[in-house]
């Protein structure tokens, strides 16, 4: 079993940037990648930004050029900086972990992005 726990939403003006935390925890062998994934009201959950173990990455094109995912080993955290945020990004932001046939996910932290 993995656990996660996310944090660092808030809201924001436009144009600006928040940084989103996920701290992993249990059976962090086991997960071949995690990723950043966010849900705005009566819309379908979307793939926002993923990191493997080989730090390759992938992200949305709605994001690429603002949103940068990264992690820390040592601190079993994935961080998800996002500049430049527009009022398109509110969303529920989750983080997931994915690896051996199972997926977890963190609760959600809201973000809100005022024009």
């Amino acid at each position: 079993q993995v656990q996660l726990v996310a944090s660092g939403g808030g809201l924001v003006q436009a144009g600006g940037s928040l940084r989103l935390s996920c701290a992993a925890s249990g059976s962090i062998f086991s997960i071949d990648f995690m990723g950043w994934f966010r849900q705005a009201p009566e819309k379908q959950r979307e793939l926002v930004a993923t990191i493997t173990r080989s730090d390759s990455t992938n992200y949305a094109d709605s994001v690429k050029g603002r949103f940068t995912i990264s992690r820390d080993n040592a601190k079993n955290t994935v961080y998800l900086q996002m500049n430049s945020l527009k009022p398109e990004d509110t969303a529920n932001y989750y983080c997931a972990a994915f690896g051996r046939g199972s997926n977890y996910w963190g609760q959600g932290t809201q973000v809100t992005v005022s024009s």
